[in-house]
């Protein structure tokens, strides 16, 4: 076994069994975000939709997990971690199994939407709960949900191919069926945690985006989100390829975003900066929307690979930055990140198809979420501290360890 194999294992053995169910129910969580690419075309054929009303699958189901991760924190405050995320995680098997009966495209988004509401309460809960219980320190924990997040959006569009060759509906039954397993082990394995007696307001995650240094993150973050949603949600429509074409391009897509964000992006990070790395990996994030403008459709396979590469670095970069700049609550400023950030992928959702049109050309989309990456590179220039901030030795020791 090589010493890279030895200091993996070293880093995630000995965990506890609660970490375990909790990693898998986050895999199976993650993979939702692109379970339904390679199913885009299939689906606006079987319900005779336009690649505008195919696209509002990812709006609804990122609209209402953005508006609901501002009150995730009050609810898991009252009612426990535990009971938050059996809650979501039900929802999830309700919800993405009853997508499979949907008769018209409009049925389908609105049960997406209450998808949605079920990831949002796990997902603002799982990290917190692996973190908690993990064995070997919050290094360790960060490592297993980053290696969930990265394996879920890997397997999401080989499993939404793999059963959506059968019929698009397939993919939202398989779903429902691993999340019914998933919530049956949380709910059965894990033990319940006690309420918090420390309230949080809604208000507090728009009190923290007052900060001027987390407010730059947010906003920055929410350019190169809606960059990324163009990738993941209208690239399929321009290569017009089968499920299993679809599917094998977004799993190798999503390898890179899961070894960047652990491996790469950290040591880059403690290279040059935490802000200096992200605007290097923002500017080769626009390169590659140029190149799926001008490219061939294999140059755009190619493109959308490698801009895997830049969303690992950039996950990793400013959800660090997000966690570091600002005075307030880890949760709170986490809250008010993500509100700015994945409202920025709901923009992108509703708004390619109509860009397509309103430019004439598939490709419009593209110029536009390269235009969004430059002007966050101005405005993370423009932020900037006198000596920026380089990454934390703990953080920069996840890459380390795994390259070492």
């Amino acid at each position: 076994m090589s010493s890279h194999q030895v200091k993996l294992l070293d880093a995630i053995k000995g965990q506890p069994r609660s970490v375990w169910v909790v990693a898998f129910a986050a895999v199976i969580a993650f993979m939702g975000i692109g379970l339904v690419d390679p199913i885009l075309l299939s689906i606006a054929q079987g319900l005779n939709a336009t690649p505008s009303q195919v696209t509002l699958l990812f709006a609804s189901y990122l609209v209402v997990q953005v508006l609901a991760m501002l009150v995730t924190g009050m609810f898991a405050s009252r009612f426990g971690g535990k009971r938050t995320m059996v809650a979501g995680l039900a929802l999830i098997v309700v919800f993405a199994g009853a997508c499979a009966l949907a008769g018209s495209i409009g049925q389908l988004v609105a049960l997406r939407a209450f998808w949605g509401l079920g990831n949002a309460l796990f997902i603002a809960t799982a990290l917190s709960m692996i973190v908690a219980a993990a064995a070997g320190g919050q290094t360790a924990a960060i490592l297993l949900y980053e290696a969930a997040l990265g394996l879920g959006i890997s397997a999401g569009p080989l499993v939404g191919a793999l059963l959506g060759s059968i019929s698009w509906r397939g993919p939202f039954v398989g779903t429902s069926v691993l999340m019914l397993i998933a919530l049956i082990l949380t709910a059965t394995m894990l033990v319940r945690d006690r309420p918090s007696t420390t309230r949080t307001s809604m208000k507090a995650p728009f009190q923290a985006l007052r900060d001027r240094r987390l407010l730059v993150v947010a906003l920055s973050a929410l350019l190169y989100t809606y960059s990324f949603f163009t990738v993941l949600a209208w690239t399929p429509f321009v290569l017009e390829y089968g499920p299993f074409a679809i599917g094998g391009i977004f799993f190798g897509w999503g390898l890179m975003v899961a070894v960047c964000g652990v491996v790469v992006g950290p040591r880059l990070a403690a290279r040059i900066g935490e802000r200096n790395a992200t605007m290097v990996a923002l500017v080769l994030y626009a390169v590659v929307m140029f190149a799926d403008v001008w490219g061939s459709r294999p140059m755009i396979v190619a493109a959308t690979v490698v801009s895997g590469i830049a969303s690992g670095c950039l996950n990793t970069f400013l959800t660090g930055m997000a966690m570091s700049v600002s005075d307030a609550p880890r949760p709170v400023a986490s809250a008010g990140y993500n509100f700015l950030r994945w409202m920025g992928g709901a923009a992108a959702a509703i708004l390619v198809g109509h860009l397509a049109d309103w430019g004439g050309s598939a490709r419009t989309p593209f110029v536009v979420g390269a235009a969004t990456c430059l002007v966050a590179v101005v405005l993370m220039y423009a932020g900037r501290e006198p000596n920026p901030r380089q990454v934390p030795a703990d953080a920069a020791a996840v890459g380390e360890r795994i390259l070492d």
